[in-house]
């Protein structure tokens, strides 16, 4: 049997996904060859693995961590939020139908069991080390009955739990006293070590208080961990994005991307972001676009939902007089469909709307019917004309998420070639440029994470602005793995490494 280690925490965003990305590592670090579990996942923010399932970014973050190819029995349920108290249900990474709250929790999460049950069983059969990530906190007595994420997987693993809080928003000692009261005696038996997240203070003026912890629940406290910014690791959700500032150190080039109510894989615009001479910054609700040089729109689950959002609060018009100005526009996945003429609905396969009317950048209507698109792709393109630029390319990587065909019905050539999905040739096209080169379109997310096409693209930009282009500034990949390095290096100092083993090795 592998070993086991379970994150479980007094509340959401306390840092579960986080130690459990560092703790994937560590493991793998030390010898083990570890995986991460979680047997259900909330997100909006997801991934394709090579056979076309979708999983949770996050999970996916502590896969790269621990040096093992991501699976969908990793992560075998995952909801994505869709509105009105509904989500799609990802089994197994295919979505299955899109139900209500109290349907899922009264009945479609116990058929989910069975098959995180066998995920499980999978996952221990072939990895020495699990890494298990819960969800929310296991003292929400209200969904404690149908519960297939917290206390039932630690029992059925028989992983110790390592109880979470988040010291930065007060009341942490409070919030793990009081969880560990309301978990039945069984329950709280597997809770061996204690974990004080997001610590910015000194630790000499806390020790009364762990003592304190200690002495009351019996529980060893095995890690104070600090607050850790600017990690650059994939997050769970677009709650994250709440954390950003509204505003950033300006640089040479300005991008604003669109934050809107059900925008999905935000991480498509991580990249960016790390660029030194660029600028990314989320518009949210009420605030003004300011003067970019690059305006871009996200993916989302609920893309008319989206739109409408963009014509209540007059971001439509925005954009359309941006474009009219010399902005250039670029949308990824949902955002390709919003810059064209209309996105039709008729089976309500996304929301109630029939039609709503798009932004009108590109000549391109779009209907959402069909099975849903899950692929890993590689794509290429001869010319890419943005800008001017003329980039060509081969073996680009990226990734579809999407419902809905997309058909052109005016001038607009493609943006790339697509030449293979989920490891099968194929020969696609897949995106459109408008003929000035201005705007452009595309499924492929992550496209941006490759770093010769996104430093032409900045360049571009350069250019427009008469700033002399630069080579490329940053990868992807060395950043990534040197990030996941650190993060294991500074958990292994503030936790008890040899206490954590100890308890690992211990028989439930």
């Amino acid at each position: 049997m592998p070993k086991k280690m379970m994150f479980q925490g007094t509340s959401s965003h306390v840092g579960k996904s986080i130690l459990t990305t560092a703790f994937c590592r560590i493991l793998s670090q030390d010898g083990y060859r570890t995986a991460p579990f979680k047997a259900q996942n909330m997100a909006l923010n997801s991934y394709v693995t090579r056979t076309g399932g979708e999983i949770g970014r996050s999970t996916v973050a502590q896969a790269e961590a621990a040096g093992a190819e991501p699976i969908v029995q990793m992560n075998p349920v995952l909801l994505k939020p869709t509105g009105n108290a509904s989500s799609q249900l990802i089994l197994l990474g295919k979505a299955i139908g899109t139900y209500s709250a109290a349907e899922y929790q009264n009945h479609y999460s116990q058929e989910a069991w069975k098959q995180v049950r066998e995920s499980l069983d999978y996952m221990e059969s072939h990895f020495e080390a699990l890494v298990i990530e819960g969800a929310g906190s296991p003292a929400e007595v209200n969904l404690k009955k149908n519960d297939i994420v917290n206390m039932r997987i630690a029992k059925t693993a028989r992983a110790p739990v390592f109880l979470i809080a988040d010291i930065d928003r007060g009341g942490a000692l409070a919030s793990i006293v009081g969880t560990l009261e309301l978990l039945e005696p069984d329950e709280r038996a597997l809770v061996r070590g204690l974990v004080i997240n997001k610590f910015r203070g000194d630790i000499n003026l806390l020790t009364p208080a762990l003592d304190f912890l200690e002495e009351k629940t019996g529980i060893p406290v095995v890690g104070v961990v600090p607050y850790l910014d600017k990690l650059g690791i994939d997050d769970e959700d677009s709650v994250s994005l709440q954390d950003l500032p509204s505003e950033s150190v300006m640089r040479d080039i300005r991008i604003a991307v669109i934050q809107t109510p059900k925008i999905s894989n935000f991480t498509d615009f991580d990249a960016l972001s790390r660029e030194p001479d660029v600028t990314v910054r989320f518009v949210q609700q009420g605030d003004p676009f300011g003067t970019p040089d690059l305006v871009m729109l996200p993916g989302s689950k609920n893309t008319t939902e989206d739109l409408l959002y963009l014509h209540r609060h007059h971001y439509v018009e925005d954009i359309r007089a941006l474009a009219a100005g010399g902005v250039p526009v670029i949308g990824i996945c949902g955002g390709y469909q919003m810059l064209g003429q209309k996105v039709m609905d008729p089976l309500h396969v996304e929301s109630s709307n029939d039609e709503v009317e798009g932004v009108g950048l590109l000549p391109l209507v779009t209907s959402m019917r069909g099975s849903k698109n899950t692929y890993q792709v590689t794509c290429g393109c001869d010319s890419l004309p943005f800008l001017n630029m003329k980039f060509s390319g081969k073996n680009l990587h990226a990734y579809e998420i999407h419902m809905g065909e997309t058909r052109a019905v005016g001038p607009a050539e493609p943006v790339f070639h697509i030449t293979s999905r989920s490891g099968e040739p194929v020969d696609l096209k897949d995106g459109f440029i408008s003929p000035d080169g201005q705007v452009f379109g595309t499924y492929c997310h992550g496209i941006m994470d490759n770093d010769i096409l996104r430093r032409s693209v900045i360049n571009a930009l350069r250019v427009k602005k008469g700033l002399e282009p630069l080579p490329v500034q940053f990868r992807v990949k060395p950043y990534k793995e040197s990030q996941y390095d650190r993060l294991a290096d500074e958990v292994r100092r503030h936790f008890d490494m040899k206490r954590v083993y100890e308890i690992l090795d211990e028989k439930l």
